[in-house]
């Protein structure tokens, strides 16, 4: 197929729901940062459970169970997922230091960048395993799947577990030690690699051609799908620098609030 025609039948729809997924969480670190480091009474939907119990866990599915999808049309996912942790330590490093520094109050030890660089490598070990064994596609469909259900059901009850131990080591599993620390967007392996590996299935039965689904979409759905199509296709830088521009535009509208 030429690039002409990949590019043409390019599954846009995952590009616009990971972009789409990525808006809101950007609109969410937005309010958040009105409501909690600005202190401004504003968007008090933040402190409503249906707002972290369905709303949150809505959009967050969406652009982990995209990923999930997306991880099936690569051709080197080890490489990927060794790439994506790097950036994630970078990441984790670069917020110890503020707030060693400057005290800075946002301290990421594990977010969606380390859950999904581990997700990736998760992914690329168990296709090593399928290719090497020669295993039918259909039984790791059908495995994957069981355990990402599994996974995700575990999330009901590995809070259950927080404090049995000393120490930040099982925070990658969802496990909070005694005396624990804030942290900014947490978010663990229980049971997002569950929504994952959920997501991987769907992109290995329905992407399985490595094609958009809807190939011939109207005009006018392209139209303003595309804004979110470029967020999605470039969902990794944007997801890493848009809290500085979000602050920066945080700090804009409380100048401009309080030149009226």
């Amino acid at each position: 197929m030429s690039e002409k025609s990949l590019k043409k039948n390019r599954a846009f729809e995952l590009d616009f729901l990971r972009g789409f997924s990525l808006f809101l969480m950007i609109l969410m670190h937005f309010a958040f940062d009105m409501r909690n480091l600005f202190e401004y009474d504003v968007f008090s939907f933040l402190e409503s459970d249906y707002f972290w119990t369905f709303v949150e866990p809505f959009f967050l599915c969406i652009f982990v169970g995209v990923s999930g999808i997306c991880c099936t049309f690569s051709r080197n996912n080890f490489l990927r997922g060794i790439k994506l942790l790097c950036v994630a330590i970078l990441f984790s490093i670069v917020t110890y230091l503020g707030k060693v520094v400057i005290n800075l109050d946002f301290l990421i030890v594990f977010n969606v960048l380390h859950m999904l660089a581990i997700s990736i490598l998760v992914y690329s070990v168990i296709s090593a395993i399928e290719k090497k064994f020669n295993i039918r596609p259909v039984v790791t469909n059908v495995l994957m799947a069981f355990f990402g259900v599994y996974i995700i059901a575990m999330g009901e009850q590995i809070s259950s577990l927080d404090g049995i131990i000393d120490g930040p080591w099982l925070l990658p599993f969802g496990i909070i030690g005694k005396n624990a620390f804030y942290m900014a967007d947490y978010m663990a392996l229980i049971p997002w690699l569950g929504v994952f590996l959920v997501g991987a299935v769907v992109g290995r039965v329905c992407y399985s051609s490595k094609q958009s689904l809807i190939i011939d979409s109207p005009v006018a759905v392209r139209k303003i799908s595309k804004p979110f199509e470029f967020l999605g296709r470039h969902s990794l830088i944007i997801y890493i620098v848009h809290q500085p521009i979000v602050m920066a535009l945080t700090y804009l509208v409380i100048w401009l609030i309080g030149k009226l």
